[in-house]
Parts: structure tokens; C-alpha cells; sequence
């Protein structure tokens, strides 16, 4: 694995004009000193100069021409899912290092072959689970670790959102829609982290919305190597939830805005045992920032790859086996 050696920022180049890049990723690389944005495309160019106006950079038509281009040293593809795969190979092959939005592809295969690409070619590729550098969930841990809850029984978790726009690329089959590549993937992404990554699905069940051929949510059952379940939730039917919970011998842990808090917000951890319910206010973290940080310093060390890969591919397969033992029903 070929690190990044200058001392100079990492020169980023984005693919795609999608809201989280808009919203979340790109102010992120604003307030990350080792990180600069070089260029972005689009196969629209004014979307591409109402990035550039805000953010810098050249805009860009097309996502061959920023690919190619020799001032970008790493991509992030902010692209639907459907188009990860061939921008994100395309990238590596070019000699790019790569940032793609979660899930890494819509399949197994799909992954795999985006491992031993960017193995083959001295690259690293990261998805983008910004939840995954929020130090609240250090602080679970911790406490875990600790026995505050005793031995973990059960791990639960919820991903919801209320439906959105019919032309909304997350209902569009082709592009990779549905909700369990959209939110589900953060759940299993989560179970995993806490309970290992050697799960097996023992059950689950999709809504099928059979006029557009996609999933508009489901559920999962999991099973940790030591025999704990995950109970997973995910929906595009919902009100908006993003928890989870850990239930052990002598008490629960419990966290909301699990996966999407805002910068400013310090999060409440709920503990409770049988003696009563304590809440803790943790800091404030800049998840999207870390995400960043961590993608130019993997890049820069350029160390763990072949583990960095297997769990990448662990986490899609437990995806993939989700989809293809799941029971449909009607949504």
C-alpha cells in the first residue's frame, strides 16, 4: 500500500453533487487541515459551479475528466449506490486513493472486487460510516468494558425516516435503492462494532414495494459468535429514529441520535440498572470532520489494509445474506 508521502494535503476530487456532500462532507473537508478540495464533477456543470462557489475548487463536466485529472490525489464518490462500483474502481485504477459513500456497493462481489483493486493497485478505499468516528460510541465501550451493564444480552437498533419525494434516487431499483442499502447497512455497521464482526443472520424480513421494485424497510436478527442477538430495525416508512441499545445482565445502555448527530450536539447516554436510570452528557464531536481526518491519515500511513479490507467485505456479506434469506412482505 503506497502511502501519501509529500506532506501536502490530500488533494480531493468529488464526484457527484449529492445533498450529504452539500450539507455534511464537503464543510467537513473545510474545517480539516489535512484535506483540500481540488475539483468537483458533475454531468451537470452549473451543479458543479454552485459547489465551487461555495466550497473552491474547478468544477468539472463530467466524471472521467476529474478521474484523470493528475491534481487529485484521492476521490470521494458521492454518487447513489448503483454507481460506486464502476466510479469508485474506475478511481483506483487511475491511481486514486478512494472515499465512497456507505454502503461500499450494492453486493459481495461488487465489494470484493473494490478490495483487491485498490490492494492490486497500492490504494486505499474507505466507505463513508461517519457514525463509526463519533466518540459517543468510545464511550459505550468503555462502559462495556467496564461490566456497567454486566454481560451483554441483546443488542437492538433502529435506522428510520419519514418517506421521502417519489423522484428521490433512494426508491430508484437501478441506482441501488431501498432502505436496507440506505439505512439499514448503518444497524448491521453497528451491531458489529459492538458485538464483533463474525455475525450470522439467523432471520429477516424486507417490505417489498412491489411498483418500484425496492425495499421500503424490514428487520434482522443477528447472532454474535458468542451467541448474542441483534435485533435490527431499519424503515423509509417512519418517523425519524437512529438509536440503539445494549441490554446486559445488570442493566441497559441506551443512545439516541445514534448515528446522525449534528456537530454542536453533546448526546445524552441513558444507564440503567435495577438501583434506577443515570443520564451522562458527552462531548460534542465533529463525526463528518473524523471521517475525513481518518481517510487522509489511512491514506498517509498507509498501514492494516488487508484488515481495513476484511472488514469492509465482512460487513457486505452480512448485507447481502440480510437481502437473500429475507422473507418479503407487503409494505
Amino acid at each position: 500500500m503506497a502511502p501519501h508521502t509529500t506532506g501536502a494535503p490530500l488533494r480531493i476530487g468529488v464526484l457527484g453533487c449529492a445533498d450529504i456532500a452539500w450539507r455534511h462532507t464537503l464543510p467537513a473537508m473545510g474545517r480539516v487541515p489535512e484535506v483540500r478540495l481540488t475539483a468537483v464533477a458533475s454531468r451537470d456543470p452549473a451543479k458543479a459551479e454552485r459547489f465551487t462557489a461555495r466550497f473552491g475548487g474547478a468544477a468539472v463536466q463530467g466524471y472521467e475528466a476529474l478521474v484523470d485529472r493528475p491534481d487529485v490525489d484521492a476521490v470521494y464518490v458521492a454518487l447513489p449506490t448503483g454507481l460506486h462500483h464502476t466510479w469508485a474502481r474506475r478511481a483506483l485504477t487511475a491511481g486514486k486513493h478512494v472515499l465512497v459513500e456507505k454502503p461500499l456497493a450494492t453486493g459481495l462481489a461488487e465489494a470484493e472486487d473494490l478490495v483487491a483493486t485498490a490492494a492490486g493497485h497500492g490504494r486505499w478505499i474507505m466507505d463513508g460510516f461517519m457514525f463509526l468516528h463519533h466518540s459517543q460510541h468510545a464511550a459505550v465501550r468503555r462502559l462495556l468494558d467496564d461490566g456497567a451493564i454486566g454481560e451483554p444480552r441483546l443488542f437492538s437498533s433502529a435506522f428510520g425516516i419519514p418517506p421521502r419525494d417519489p423522484g428521490d434516487v433512494r426508491y430508484r431499483p437501478e441506482l441501488g435503492g431501498g432502505a436496507l442499502l440506505d439505512v439499514g447497512v448503518y444497524t448491521v455497521r453497528a451491531a458489529q462494532l459492538f458485538l464483533g464482526e463474525e455475525l450470522t443472520v439467523a432471520g429477516s424480513v424486507l417490505r417489498r414495494d412491489t411498483g418500484r421494485g425496492i425495499d421500503l424497510g424490514g428487520n434482522a436478527l443477528l447472532l454474535s459468535a458468542a451467541g448474542v442477538p441483534a435485533e435490527l430495525s431499519f424503515s423509509f416508512q417512519s418517523a425519524y429514529r437512529s438509536t440503539y441499545a445494549i441490554w446486559g445482565s445488570e442493566g441497559r445502555i441506551s443512545l439516541q441520535r445514534a448515528y446522525t448527530p449534528p456537530a454542536d450536539l453533546r448526546p445524552t447516554l441513558r444507564i440503567t440498572r435495577q438501583s434506577g436510570t443515570e443520564e451522562r452528557s458527552l462531548p460534542a464531536d465533529d463525526q463528518f470532520a473524523n471521517l475525513v481526518r481518518a481517510f487522509a491519515h489511512a491514506v498517509r500511513d498507509a498501514a492494516g489494509f488487508a484488515a481495513h479490507g476484511t472488514t469492509l467485505l465482512r460487513h457486505m456479506a452480512l448485507v447481502e445474506e440480510i437481502r437473500n434469506r429475507a422473507r418479503w412482505a407487503a409494505a
